[in-house]
């Protein structure tokens, strides 16, 4: 690959953006190709990722993610950065084994203290002897079963560094449908998806590094290594960056960072138009960034990571907006024009149906 030449703009890096998280233009793709492509959802808050996909797909029915989580095609696990993704069930079986290193460094820079002079390994093995019955069980209700036997850490500690970081688990349904207030009930990936997590290369060789490099630049890119890192926590993909150089192209940005780029991913004119979007909480394209300047400014950064919902306007965050009793309300970040105004009000009228099934339309804008 041949050093960079052109510096690409930040506008252009948010047209970029748009077009490959489906925010430029609503994509008519199946459930489960949309959230392949998007190497998942951040799903923390289980309903965000129902609003997720609705700004990024035509003609989105809840019912059909709901319908996925149960049929056992998408699952919710920690994942990227130790925090809940939704995932397919194909890329958690590929990918678990690939952050088993960093979810124990996660859990570690926690629980360092708590955690001094325990084998993780042991609590790892204890862990799955606790959950060999089939029964499903909450972070609380296992570690309090893992406390009997040892001395030290509560049930909360151990639970958490169990469910979160050792042992590959799932979060069961109905906890994460559609509409439904439901704990969390743990249940090993394996016996959930009936196949054993994929290991990790034994021979050196990093084939899922390299893919979730390419994944990572078809759904975010043009990205610097720092973003790559910064979705997914990894520290050690390096090497799989150096495996994938020739087949990439690089710019440069206005920060003088190099980025990486898949050579026939879509790069929009930068002039293209940007529809108004309303964003979930923590969504990935935000988060999914270490210099998230392409998208917010840097005196807004801290929003997405703060749990607030952002709303786009011509590509950038401009706005936050909340729902109550079917009402969505608007407050603007900086001082929208009129025809701003009335394109965000329309958009957040047709998100106030999807959020009521078109029971309420009632949507305020704040000065």
């Amino acid at each position: 690959m041949r050093a960079p030449t052109q510096t690409i703009g930040a506008r252009a890096l948010g047209r970029a953006m748009l077009a490959r998280q489906f925010l430029l233009e609503r994509a008519d793709v199946p459930v489960v190709d949309a959230v392949t492509h998007l190497c998942g959802l951040q799903a923390q808050e289980p309903q965000e990722p129902f609003v997720g996909l609705w700004s990024r797909l035509r003609s989105f029915d809840p019912a059909t993610l709901s319908g996925l989580l149960v049929d056992r095609q998408v699952v919710r696990t920690h994942l990227m950065r130790r925090t809940v993704h939704l995932v397919t069930a194909r890329d958690a079986l590929a990918w678990r084994s690939r952050h088993d290193a960093m979810l124990r460094q996660r859990v570690l820079g926690v629980y360092r203290r708590e955690l001094a002079g325990i084998d993780l390994d042991e609590l790892a093995a204890a862990g799955r002897a606790v959950m060999a019955d089939g029964r499903s069980r909450s972070m609380s209700e296992l570690g309090r079963v893992l406390a009997e036997h040892r001395p030290g850490p509560g049930p909360r500690v151990l639970g958490e560094t169990v469910v979160a970081a050792l042992v590959p688990m799932v979060q069961l349904p109905p906890r994460g449908l559609w509409r439904t207030i439901a704990g969390v009930q743990n249940v090993p990936m394996s016996s959930w998806l009936g196949r054993e997590v994929e290991p990790s290369a034994a021979d050196g060789a990093d084939p899922v590094g390299k893919t979730l490099v390419r994944r990572y630049l078809a759904a975010f890119g043009p990205a610097a290594t720092a973003d790559l890192r910064a979705w997914c926590g990894l520290a050690g993909l390096p090497r799989a960056v150096a495996a994938v150089r020739d087949e990439l192209i690089s710019f440069r940005d206005e920060r003088g960072r190099v980025l990486l780029d898949l050579p026939d991913a879509p790069r929009p004119d930068p002039d293209t138009p940007a529809p108004v979007r309303f964003l979930p909480a923590f969504d990935n394209a935000i988060l999914g960034y270490d210099d998230r300047s392409r998208i917010v400014d840097d005196a807004h950064r801290g929003l997405s990571v703060a749990g607030e919902r952002p709303v786009l306007v011509d590509g950038r965050v401009a706005a936050t907006w909340t729902v109550e009793a079917g009402a969505v309300t608007v407050t603007p970040l900086r001082r929208l024009s009129r025809t701003d105004r009335t394109a965000v009000a329309e958009e957040g009228r047709v998100l106030a149906a999807f959020l009521s099934d078109g029971e309420h339309h009632r949507v305020q804008v704040s000065p």
